[in-house]
Formats: C-alpha cells, sequence, structure tokens
C-alpha cells in the first residue's frame, strides 16, 4: 500500500519539532480525516534556513510533512512556492488515491508559512 519511502518518513521523520523563533508558521487541517499540520520557517535573507513540523494524522500525513521539510530546507521562498501537492507525492515514490489528500496539506502548510513570512515582513 505505501513504498518503503514513505514508510522511512512516518517510521523516521525528519525535522520534527518547534523552531521557538520562527519568522514563518502555517497551520493547515483537513476536518474530514482530523490531519492538522503546522510548519515552522527560519528565513534568511530569502533562503529557508531551518524547517521544522508538527503534525497530528495518519501516516502519510506525517510522511508528507517529513518529506516537504526535506525537499524546502535551503531552498528560496520562490523555488519553495513552486513545490505542489503532487511534488511532495511524487518525491515520496507515490501516495494511494486514498491519501493524496495528506500531502495537499503539506504543500498548503508550507505555503501558509511562506505567506505568514512575507505578511510579518511587510512585502
Amino acid at each position: 500500500m505505501y513504498t518503503d519511502k514513505v514508510m522511512d518518513h512516518f517510521t523516521n521523520p525528519r525535522n520534527v519539532g518547534e523552531i521557538a523563533d520562527a519568522n514563518g508558521v502555517g497551520e493547515v487541517g483537513n476536518a474530514k480525516c482530523g490531519d492538522i499540520m503546522r510548519i515552522y520557517l527560519q528565513v534568511e535573507n530569502d533562503i529557508i534556513k531551518d524547517v521544522k513540523f508538527k503534525t497530528f494524522g495518519c501516516g502519510a500525513a506525517i510522511a508528507t510533512s517529513s518529506m516537504v521539510t526535506e525537499m524546502v530546507k535551503g531552498k528560496t521562498l520562490d523555488e519553495a512556492l513552486k513545490i505542489s501537492n503532487q511534488a511532495v507525492a511524487d518525491a515520496l515514490g507515490g501516495l494511494p488515491p486514498a491519501k493524496m489528500h495528506c500531502s495537499n496539506l503539506a504543500a498548503d502548510a508550507l505555503h501558509e508559512a511562506i505567506k505568514d513570512y512575507i505578511s510579518k515582513k511587510g512585502k
């Protein structure tokens, strides 16, 4: 059902936690499945220097949160904004159709954190 990469990111998630002085935070949830994701960014000169997440949800939600943090660390904000829901799922080797909404949450939480950073900077 799940790829080895999904299982790896679920059982050994990367970048779990909070950034106390995060300058961008995004939170999204899906009431239908109960998943909630929060992504924390530390941005310097429009580069994502650090990223952490806290996710309450299924294995796919945790795996997509972990993967999206791996995908954006060191990227510019513009590069990170181009990461789509499908790109997250593809990076994990695919998700079952019933779990695709989980990848949507990961990209959405990332985009919300970037929007939060931009609004705090007054851009």
